[in-house]
């Protein structure tokens, strides 16, 4: 018979044991929380309705801050959550899809980064044809990319994730 791993769920240590200190970083936490989301979401929806703001590098800029208000909200609402009760678990289950969701967005951000900084490449060393070589049509190949490498960022962590125990369930 080989091994089974029969994990359902982690317990999550947090950063102190102290109920003082876990109050004073949740009165920490939350108002960083609330002000991302609040200014990443500002961002977004001041990109959407003023129309002077459509320009590719705006256009980034929004899926930028949609990509960073996804990407924190993966991790800290149970974070902060867990600084109030004494029970600190999560689900197998729970556990993969907060994995899979924070380097989907985390990865996607990482390439939408380099797709910035080629737009800005191109909006320094060739100002006259930015609008021609940067159009609405030509930004939104680099955000397809963005996505569809984060997720398969996303998905070859899952993979390595859930081959590493076959692997060391190999080793004597």
């Amino acid at each position: 018979m080989g091994q089974k791993n029969n994990v359902t769920e982690f317990v999550l240590l947090g950063l102190t044991q102290d109920p003082d200190g876990q109050k004073a970083l949740f009165v920490l936490f939350l108002p960083i929380y609330i002000v991302t989301m609040v200014d990443n979401l500002l961002i977004v929806v001041t990109v959407i309705a003023s129309p002077s703001l459509g320009s590719p590098m705006y256009i980034f800029l929004a899926y930028l801050s949609l990509m960073d208000a996804v990407f924190s909200t993966a991790v800290s609402p149970k974070l902060i959550i867990d600084l109030l009760y004494d029970k600190k678990t999560i689900s197998f289950p729970a556990c993969m899809g907060q994995l899979f969701i924070e380097h989907l967005f985390g990865g996607a951000e990482v390439f939408l980064l380099v797709v910035m900084a080629c737009d800005h490449y191109v909006a320094i060393c060739k100002p006259l044809h930015y609008l021609s070589i940067m159009n609405q049509q030509v930004c939104l190949l680099p955000l397809v990319v963005a996505w569809a490498g984060g997720f398969v960022h996303s998905m070859i962590q899952l993979f390595f994730f859930f081959l590493s125990p076959l692997l060391w369930s190999q080793c004597h």
